[in-house]
């Protein structure tokens, strides 16, 4: 594979991530109906599912996640929130999804739902883990890990259909971008004529 395929191929793959990266910025003024309504869970399946090198997959949306939350922070705090409570649980759960996304066999439509829904259950049980620190609400033991469950599918129910609408958009724009674009393709996708 050349090195020009390479570059342009990551280089639309990036700009895809920065762009769906910008729906977060959307309903900043109306966060109670849209509370995670986000694109990123669609943007760490797709940079999994289309990186070939597992590092950028990896780097590419967390490390867009991590500007984004510096950025939405600034804007609702006015200030620079480097680290908050349950980050540590969201990123991991948001790493997983790369890693669900490196595992699609093929895409298409069914791989790619099946992955959503895979990714929101990551998710939920994962950023959920971080229920003591909110002691207020919920008593600790499993007790108030399942309360907080509870009270989180609102929340998890508009991930997952951010990952739908972002997913379509995502994977859906560049697989009919790749049969536009044959330099889009990895070489042994390329079809000999």
């Amino acid at each position: 594979m050349s090195l020009e395929k390479i570059n342009i191929r990551n280089s639309v793959l990036i700009g895809m991530i920065l762009f769906a990266a910008a729906g977060r910025f959307i309903h900043l003024d109306n966060q109670n109906v849209w509370a995670n309504f986000t694109p990123v869970g669609a943007v760490s399946l797709f940079g999994g599912a289309y990186f070939t090198d597992k590092k950028k997959a990896y780097l590419v949306p967390l490390v867009t996640l991590f500007l984004s939350d510096l950025l939405i922070n600034y804007l609702y705090f006015h200030k620079f929130v480097w680290f908050y409570g349950s980050a540590v649980w969201i990123y991991i759960s948001f790493a997983l999804m790369v890693y669900i996304g490196t595992l699609l066999p093929k895409i298409n439509v069914v791989n790619v739902l099946v992955a959503s829904l895979a990714s929101v259950l990551v998710h939920w049980l994962i950023t959920d883990l971080n229920f003591w620190h909110y002691e207020e609400l919920y008593s600790p033991g499993i007790t108030g890990y399942f309360k907080a469950l509870y009270a989180a599918i609102p929340f998890e129910r508009s991930l997952l259909m951010g990952n739908f609408v972002y997913g379509f958009i995502l994977f859906g724009g560049f697989e009919l971008a790749k049969r536009k674009f044959p330099s889009l393709k990895l070489q042994n996708q390329l079809v000999v004529k």
